[in-house]
C-alpha cells in the first residue's frame, strides 16, 4: 500500500526577517521530519506598512525560500503547463497568507488546478489545488486559517469551504487542513454515551477573551465553545475529522508555548489545527497523528499534524 502523507503547520507570523533564524531552522527540521507529500501552510506574513502592491512578491519570497529549503515545491502549474505563480491566498486587505507545498517526486499538481480565494469570502486567504496522487482522479487539498474573532465568520466561511468541495448533491474528493481557530463538533462514542472529541475547554475560564470563543449567551454560564464552523462541514457526512474518524488519542495542538513567548495565550490545550476529508475520501484515511519533537516544540506555537491516505481506497462516490 503507497500511502499519501498530508500535513499541517500554523508556521507563526513566518516572515522574511525570520530567514536563517533559530526558529526558521526549527520550522525547516520540523517539517524534515515529518517528509510530507502535501503540507498545509500557514501564518505566513509581510510587512503590512509597505505598499499592497508589493506584499505578494515578499510573500512568494519567504515560501518558496521554505520550499527550497525542504525539498518541497510551491510553484503551480498554469492551464497550458507553464510554470504558475506560487500556490498562496491572502485576502488583498491583510498581509497574511495561506499556502501549499508538495513533494514534486511523489505528488504532481494538476494544471490549472490552483486557485486562490479572499475578501469578502475569508478573513485569511483559502489556498486551493488539485493534485494527482495516483488515485482515479485528482484530490483537491485546501490550506484554512480561520477566522480568529468572530464565530459567525468562521461558520460563513465553512459555508464557503464546503462550496468548494461540492458537486450537485455531493461532495469531490478532498481534504481541508489548517488552524481552524476553533474547536471541532465531532463527536466519539464513549462508555458514558456519545460524546465530543474535543472536550469543552472553557468551562472555568474567567477572561475577556472568551468572547471569540463561546457561543454567544454561554459567557459566564455554561461556556460552551463555539462549533458552528465544524457543525457546517461535518452535516450529513459531507466532511469528517480525520483524528475523531480514526478515534486516535486526543492531543492538543496550542498551549504548549508559556504566556510571555509569542502571543500571549489565554486558552491553554487545545486542538483547533484540523484535517478535514471529504465525503469520498474517508475509506482512504489510514492514520493520524500529532507532531511533537523538540524542533516542532520550538517552531510554532502551533503543532503540525500529519493524516495518511491510500490513494486506492478513495471513492467514487460523492
Amino acid at each position: 500500500m503507497r500511502t499519501i502523507r498530508l500535513a499541517n503547520l500554523n508556521a507563526y507570523k513566518l516572515g522574511r526577517d525570520t530567514i536563517d533564524t533559530a526558529s526558521w531552522k526549527a520550522r525547516v527540521t520540523a517539517i524534515g521530519e515529518i517528509a510530507p507529500d502535501i503540507l498545509a501552510l500557514q501564518e505566513v506574513i509581510v510587512d503590512e506598512t509597505r505598499p499592497s502592491a508589493e506584499w505578494a512578491t515578499e510573500a512568494s519570497t519567504v515560501i518558496q525560500q521554505l520550499a527550497a529549503e525542504t525539498g518541497l515545491s510551491a510553484t503551480t502549474v498554469h492551464a497550458d503547463g507553464t510554470p504558475g505563480p506560487t500556490a498562496m491566498a491572502n485576502n488583498l486587505a491583510r498581509g497574511w497568507y495561506t499556502a501549499l507545498l508538495w513533494n514534486p517526486s511523489t505528488v504532481k499538481p494538476v494544471a490549472g488546478g490552483f486557485r486562490p480565494y479572499g475578501a469578502p469570502d475569508f478573513w485569511h486567504g483559502f489556498t486551493t489545488a488539485r493534485f494527482d496522487i495516483g488515485a482515479a482522479e485528482p484530490v483537491t487539498v485546501a490550506s484554512y486559517h480561520g477566522d480568529p474573532f468572530r464565530g459567525n465568520w468562521r461558520r460563513d466561511e465553512a459555508f464557503r469551504i464546503k462550496s468548494v468541495f461540492r458537486t450537485t448533491g455531493g461532495a469531490k474528493p478532498g481534504l481541508v487542513l489548517g488552524d481552524f481557530n476553533a474547536l471541532s463538533a465531532a463527536k466519539v462514542d464513549e462508555p458514558e454515551g456519545e460524546q465530543f472529541y474535543d472536550p469543552e475547554p472553557y468551562l472555568d475560564h474567567d477572561h475577556d477573551d472568551l468572547e471569540y470563543q463561546l457561543l454567544e449567551g454561554t459567557i459566564g454560564k455554561e461556556q460552551l465553545a463555539d462549533r458552528r464552523q465544524s457543525e457546517v462541514l461535518l452535516r450529513r457526512g459531507f466532511m469528517v475529522d480525520a483524528a475523531a474518524h480514526l478515534k486516535v488519542p486526543w492531543q492538543a495542538t496550542v498551549g504548549h508555548w508559556e504566556d510571555g513567548r509569542g502571543d500571549p495565550d489565554p486558552w491553554g490545550a487545545r486542538r483547533i489545527d484540523l484535517v478535514y476529508t471529504t465525503r469520498p475520501v474517508v475509506p482512504a484515511l489510514v492514520s493520524y497523528s500529532t507532531h511533537t519533537s523538540p524542533a516542532a516544540r520550538e517552531a510554532s506555537d502551533h503543532l503540525p499534524v500529519i493524516c495518511e491516505i491510500d490513494p486506492s481506497r478513495i471513492s467514487g462516490e460523492a
